[in-house]
């Protein structure tokens, strides 16, 4: 009896290691700063002159040259997201979005989103346009 009461106590304890082993390392937090760098019309094929264009990390939006400080798991992602959108009657819109693991984070990263906005009417319907957004990731201390 006292061998059986040993291997249950032994198995509870490993169980119970083996559990708490993923919330403890998912539990780190660092601190990662996301700057917006730029957004660039690097092409338009007569899609329109008047543009709205925003940056956006992890839902929040961000000005063209501004920054964010998250605290952010260790073993989670950040959410960039681009839009780009062509002013009129009827407004064309592109957007992309990328996640970037905090993980794979080792020195400051340029993460580049290439958003692409198609003409829908008129005589330059579905021609291009094409923004090119960055965004620097790094982990600060």
């Amino acid at each position: 009896m006292k061998g059986k009461i040993s291997k249950t106590v032994l198995l509870l304890v490993m169980a119970l290691v083996l559990l708490t082993q993923p919330v403890a390392a998912a539990g780190k937090t660092v601190k990662v700063k996301v700057t917006f760098v730029s957004a660039t019309l690097v092409e338009n094929n007569h899609v329109g002159n008047e543009w709205w264009w925003g940056g956006y990390v992890n839902g929040k939006e961000l000005e063209e040259g501004s920054s964010v400080t998250l605290d952010v798991s260790s073993a989670g992602t950040i959410k960039l997201q681009a839009e780009a959108q062509e002013l009129d009657k009827i407004p064309e819109e592109g957007s992309k979005s990328a996640t970037v693991k905090v993980s794979s984070i080792t020195s400051a990263v340029t993460k580049s989103l290439n958003v692409t906005v198609v003409e829908n009417r008129g005589r330059y319907s579905g021609n291009t346009a094409t923004w090119k957004f960055e965004f620097k990731v790094e982990k600060v201390k």
